[in-house]
């Protein structure tokens, strides 16, 4: 998958795309991932890339000009392949996991970032998405893109070392529940021991408990997501137990 990231500010990236899981994918070529600045296709002397809205209010608004052109630049670099592009804006849909595996079927992504009060609405004609990472407003689309970069990049062939890492996770674990607790050595620790079924080997037993344990967390920190779970009988009186307390 290549990803290509419009924005004015390159230098943010520069860490996560040299760090952790994502740095090792860029290296061992699974994923290709370039940041393009803006500013440079300004057709402006002093390179602005912003300007006064029209009908007054406050902040200043991202030129049509310079990403029309950084744009339409950058879609044809080495790839026939038209990019699916996105703008990053917190008017956007909300990023969920369906998405994120959606999004990781395209073989090229763009991701605009937006700064200041917002772009020129004209450049939308260029956007196929707008995608949020939340109901609250940021500075600049930057971070989420970074995020959706995190999010969609697990889902590239060998990015992760194990293919098991991306099903056994909150939101598609269980039919969409939050992930249960982990434990690792030692088996005592301070006072508070790992619960026994996960010492004992049952592999079944081990697997009720997880989804037990699940199905409580999503309750006390997500219970919108119990909508599309399927539950037992069982399953739902524990459910119901815990929202009346």
């Amino acid at each position: 998958m290549r990803i290509d990231i419009l924005t004015i500010f390159p230098e943010m990236f520069t860490s996560v795309l040299s760090s952790s899981i994502c740095g090792k994918a860029i290296d061992r070529g699974n994923l290709q991932v370039f940041t393009h600045n803006i500013r440079d296709y300004s057709q402006n002397k002093h390179k602005n890339t912003d300007d006064y809205p029209f009908g007054g209010g406050a902040g200043m608004v991202m030129l049509a000009q310079p990403i029309f052109d950084c744009i339409e630049a950058v879609k044809h670099i080495e790839s026939e392949k038209a990019p699916y592009v996105i703008m990053m804006s917190p008017r956007g849909k909300t990023l969920t996991q369906d998405k994120v595996q959606e999004l990781a079927n395209h073989e090229r992504l763009m991701l605009l970032c937006g700064h200041y009060e917002g772009i020129d609405e004209r450049v939308m004609e260029l956007v196929h998405e707008e995608i949020s990472i939340g109901d609250y407003v940021l500075t600049g689309g930057e971070i989420p893109a970074m995020v959706l970069l995190d999010c969609v990049s697990r889902y590239v062939d060998g990015v992760l070392g194990s293919c098991e890492s991306v099903d056994d996770e909150s939101f598609t674990l269980f039919g969409g529940l939050l992930e249960y607790p982990q434990y690792t050595r030692p088996s005592e620790f301070r006072g508070m021991s790992v619960p026994e079924v996960l010492l004992n080997g049952n592999h079944a037993e081990i697997n009720k408990w997880r989804r037990q344990q699940a199905i409580i967390k999503t309750v006390q920190n997500r219970p919108d997501l119990l909508k599309r779970v399927e539950l037992t009988k069982s399953e739902q009186e524990l459910v119901d137990s815990i929202l009346k307390k």
